[in-house]
């Protein structure tokens, strides 16, 4: 059960890492684009964590179909 917790801690720290890199890139302040892309970029920089200090630099572009008419 100890391990259970540990790791919990450690998923925890990792997350609040990937959003202090977040914020740091400036994708929390609020420009007023609410786009796809930026919530999917967002996310994707929360999970990857301390990995963004170490280059990583994800970003998403997302393609939404458009309705048929």
């Amino acid at each position: 059960m100890r391990f259970g917790s540990i790791g919990g801690v450690i998923v925890l720290i990792w997350l609040i890492l990937g959003g202090v890199a977040a914020y740091a890139r400036g994708y929390f302040s609020d420009s007023g684009d609410a786009s796809c892309a930026k919530a999917t970029t967002v996310l994707v920089t929360v999970v990857a964590g301390p990995l963004n200090w170490m280059g990583v630099n994800p970003k998403v572009d997302c393609d939404i179909p458009e309705p048929s008419k």
